[in-house]
């Protein structure tokens, strides 16, 4: 045991757990953010920040520091759907464009946002075991590498580890609206293939792709197969993964005339929420809501969950409120904010056809400059799919 007492550990120090520390420490909470990881380090991403996420950012003052880094604007969004291609503009929140910063870049940038706030950062240290006592968690049990065990305590826990999240399989953590992995995606990194500040997404039978441009002149391909053609298509994940771009043999030849530089990555994700709080503990991103990543709402998402959490929490520890009403009310933000986009995503994920209603509705859409701009925002998560896709709100935008 060591006496250092917090008001709030956090574990993970990604895009959900660094601002929470950081949010906790600006009110002059002490704050312990530890991860196993050092930064700056990779991690599996979309990158793609859509204009709520950068108006987080600039509100914590740290989006001129992603834009220095050299990722350029996306102000475009399209989707081609084969027969016909919807082409907006995904500006609101009081940005014009979305950025896709690699997560070696975003990620140092957030914990060193967290340090420079007087939280304490521990690199290297794996958490082995929270401490419970009765049915509270007061602390976690770890270990730097090749180091001893100590343990440290506090007031709550904050799990932002993930999707295989320790902290909610330590406390069993409830998950409802569950929804099965619905596709498997690969992606990698080429150069020389420039997309003139656009974010492209092609939708054909079965098969999707997408890129988009991030740091260093390079570009995201991520291509995605149905869950339930992968294990007929594993054994060969190169040529499946250029046979998708094949389909499009505009894309096609583009990508033939680049260079990948870097290996296939590839994923497939559960869709689900976790009850995200406790006694003595709570979740944010990954670790308390995950969906599939074809609308990359990930990083946002996980901005949002940071000041909802750390606004609950900074209620509990002033006394405002009772941990358990400040909570329910961040679960219940949460829920209600995200829920459209949880469905619209897991219809997109499907990566079956639209049926003909949809079909229909959608070349409407693509005929109509204000519908498509009101498409991208949805796709960017600026307007929820139940706003725009409510019959007046669409009949006033088609008019």
């Amino acid at each position: 045991m060591t006496n250092h007492i917090y008001d709030a550990i956090v574990v993970g120090a990604r895009c959900a757990g660094a601002p929470t520390a950081m949010l906790l420490a600006r009110r002059g909470y002490r704050v312990l953010l530890v991860d196993r990881a050092t930064f700056p380090s990779d991690t599996i991403s979309t990158h793609l920040i859509h204009p709520p996420g950068l108006a987080a950012l600039d509100r914590w003052g740290l989006l001129a520091q992603v834009i220095a880094s050299g990722c350029p604007p996306i102000d475009t969004y399209s989707f081609d759907f084969g027969h016909f291609t919807i082409e907006g503009s995904p500006a609101g929140a009081g940005f014009r464009a979305a950025y896709a910063p690699r997560r070696t870049v975003l990620d140092k940038i957030l914990i060193d946002a967290a340090a420079e706030s007087g939280a304490e950062v521990r690199q290297g240290f794996t958490v082995e075991e929270l401490v419970i006592e009765g049915d509270t968690v007061t602390g976690i049990r770890g270990h730097r590498a090749g180091g001893h065990s100590v343990t440290e305590y506090a007031r709550v826990v904050v799990g932002a580890d993930g999707v295989h999240s320790l902290v909610a399989k330590a406390v069993g953590a409830g998950r409802y609206a569950e929804k099965p992995k619905l596709q498997y995606s690969y992606y990698s990194y080429w150069t020389g293939l420039p997309m003139n500040h656009r974010f492209e997404t092609y939708v054909r039978p079965d098969r999707a792709f997408a890129a988009w441009p991030t740091n260093d002149a390079r570009t995201v391909v991520v291509c995605g197969l149905p869950i339930r053609d992968f294990k007929a298509n594993r054994s060969d994940i190169e040529a499946g993964y250029l046979a998708t771009m094949a389909l499009v043999p505009s894309f096609a030849e583009r990508a033939a005339a680049a260079t990948r530089v870097e290996r296939l990555i590839g994923m497939a994700v559960p869709n689900f929420f976790r009850r995200p709080y406790g006694p003595g503990w709570a979740l944010v991103g990954d670790a308390g809501y995950l969906k599939d990543f074809i609308t990359a709402q990930g990083i946002q998402d996980a901005f949002r969950d940071a000041e909802l959490c750390a606004q609950a929490l900074d209620r509990t520890f002033t006394g405002r409120r009772t941990f358990d009403v400040a909570m329910k009310s961040y679960q219940e933000s949460r829920d209600k904010q995200v829920m459209p986009m949880y469905e619209f995503t897991a219809e997109l994920a499907s990566l079956d056809p639209p049926p003909p209603e949809m079909q229909q509705l959608l070349g409407a859409v693509s005929r109509s400059r204000p519908a498509m701009d009101g498409f991208a925002r949805v796709a960017a998560g600026v307007t929820s799919p139940a706003e725009f896709f409510a019959n007046e709100s669409l009949e006033r935008v088609l008019a």
